[in-house]
């Protein structure tokens, strides 16, 4: 494994650990981890396990919780997303877009589970509203969280890649 794989392993598994500090709810960079994988792993199974892995690393220690499923699909879908931002591509505007989507996955899918399968919203779309504008409050600290974290993420990673060599992307041709 190159120095530039180990190190991506490294800051996203690093990343993972902010979850087990005290945080406001929903404030995390686990979405930011995926979009990061996804445009950076350029080995896209690998892309897909580092993030997944840190995030269940990091619940073995919180607990598990109704919901998980739809979590870590939301994060999946977040890789997948990530992968359009290949580093070589990763330019600022696309990188908010796909942060700014991944938040929307995050809360669209997550609160759809809740309503679904909680039972505390009646199952019929006043319900589904009900759960989604509950989910609001939460939306916007994934959102705050996303932006931070992936503009830490993208920015501080391209700084290293452009001040250490051996973490820069080599293209044969």
């Amino acid at each position: 494994m190159n120095t530039r794989i180990l190190t991506l392993i490294v800051v996203i598994l690093g990343a993972a650990l902010f979850r087990l500090v005290p945080h406001p709810p929903n404030v995390t960079p686990i979405a930011a981890i995926a979009l990061f994988s996804g445009a950076y792993l350029a080995d896209r199974r690998l892309s897909l396990v580092v993030p997944l892995l840190a995030m269940l690393l990091s619940d073995l220690f919180l607990g598990f919780y109704s919901g998980m499923a739809l979590t870590y699909l939301a994060f999946a879908l977040s890789v997948v997303l990530g992968w359009s931002l290949h580093s070589r591509r990763a330019r600022p505007l696309p990188v908010l877009g796909a942060a700014v989507g991944s938040s929307l996955i995050f809360y669209l899918l997550t609160n759809f589970g809740s309503w679904a399968t909680t039972g505390l919203y009646p199952h019929d779309p006043a319900g589904l509203l009900a759960a989604y504008v509950a989910g609001l409050p939460f939306y916007r600290n994934s959102l705050a969280g996303d932006l931070l974290f992936t503009g830490l993420l993208f920015w501080g990673f391209h700084l290293a890649e452009r001040r250490i060599p051996s973490l820069r992307e080599h293209v044969h041709g």
